[in-house]
């Protein structure tokens, strides 16, 4: 089994399509690991703020298996394919680490995902995997969120009820 982290998002009734797809995760997946939810800015386009948060799960699909899985799940919650890389999104689900993996694949395939240079994608995982060290750098992920110049892509806390 592998230990997988994912990143979530969406700014398109986000509350209704994370739920669903943390519910979906679970069904597949088994016990999983939920991050915080933050809310941020959009990135590489003008758009609603977008929620986001980290799953961590275990897997013994391949990577290509997991992505062509999560694109399923992105799909069944009105994922567009023919809208620009950076554009308003139902679901966006990504793997950012897999074990300690490093490839590139079809179907945008890129592990470790280069978005945890990003505020909503490395804060959530290091909430959840602190000592998770980056297959590249060997940082834990703590450590590269405390480098992180916060101020520069500020998140907020988004209630999440129950």
């Amino acid at each position: 089994m592998a230990r997988v982290y994912l990143s979530l998002g969406s700014n398109l009734e986000p509350q209704t399509h994370l739920r669903a797809a943390i519910g979906a995760l679970r069904a597949r997946f088994g016990a999983i690991t939920v991050s915080p939810v933050y809310r941020s800015d959009a990135v590489g386009f003008d758009g609603a703020d977008f929620v986001n948060l980290a799953v961590g799960l275990d897997t013994d699909l391949s990577p290509q298996e997991l992505n062509d899985w999560l694109h399923a799940l992105e799909d069944r919650h009105g994922r567009r394919r023919d809208m620009p890389r950076y554009c308003d999104r139902t679901l966006d689900v990504d793997i950012v680490l897999y074990d300690d993996l490093v490839t590139e694949g079809p179907g945008h395939l890129q592990i470790p995902r280069r978005e945890l240079q990003h505020a909503f994608v490395l804060k959530p995982i290091a909430d959840i995997a602190p000592e998770l060290r980056h297959p590249v750098s060997g940082r834990r992920m703590v450590e590269l969120w405390r480098a992180f110049p916060a101020e520069t892509e500020p998140l907020q806390i988004e209630p999440w009820p129950g």
